[in-house]
């Protein structure tokens, strides 16, 4: 058992020092985006499915609320946390237009939709992905290695080199974090 334990952490600290060495420079430019968005008056929009689904409330509500320090409360808002939204919309058109109708009501350009995803296939995802280009939203991608279908729709993305659901979701929330801690710093640094 301790030797299983130690393998998990081991693969989890090396699928994240790889997904970091290669993505580095991408989450820059979105944590710059992000906070750009947040200048302008925009908001960000995240959704998911399942595990992807918490990620998306996680990260929201570490900009409505605070990450790291004190400061202006920031616009995000995770789409899949409304059940009678969710609910209604599932019952009368399709689960595949949960997040599609919500982003076709909310989403303004200006705004960012940031897809999670671990096997960006997931219907519902795509969808909302393709309501949010029509509407001249800028996107990003959180995915998996075989998250081609999304990649390809998305101004950006973050794929996680791991076959593992496990490894892929907590490098996503890593992601997430760190996302979050880099806009606090462009936006507020200046203010301490």
């Amino acid at each position: 058992m301790k030797e299983k334990i130690q393998k998990a952490f081991s693969e989890s600290i090396a699928v994240k020092q790889q997904f970091v060495d290669r993505n580095v420079d991408t989450i820059i430019e979105v944590s710059k985006l992000l906070a750009d968005t947040f200048t302008r008056g925009g908001k960000i929009i995240l959704f998911g499915n399942g595990g992807s689904a918490c990620d998306a409330s996680h990260i929201a509500a570490e900009f409505v609320n605070r990450f790291m320090r004190e400061r202006p409360a920031l616009p995000a808002i995770a789409l899949n946390t409304d059940v009678a939204v969710l609910t209604s919309i599932a019952n009368d058109y399709d689960y595949a237009d949960v997040f599609a109708r919500q982003v076709k009501a909310l989403g303004q350009e200006g705004d960012v939709a940031i897809a999670i995803s671990t096997s960006g296939r997931s219907p519902n995802i795509i969808n909302a992905v393709t309501a949010a280009k029509k509407k001249k939203l800028k996107t990003v991608a959180l995915t998996g290695p075989k998250g081609d279908e999304l990649a390809a729709r998305c101004d950006y993305v973050f794929t996680v080199p791991s076959g593992s659901t496990p490894r892929v979701q907590e490098t996503h929330i890593t992601l997430g974090h760190v996302l979050c801690q880099m806009v606090e710093e462009i936006l507020f640094e200046a203010h301490r």
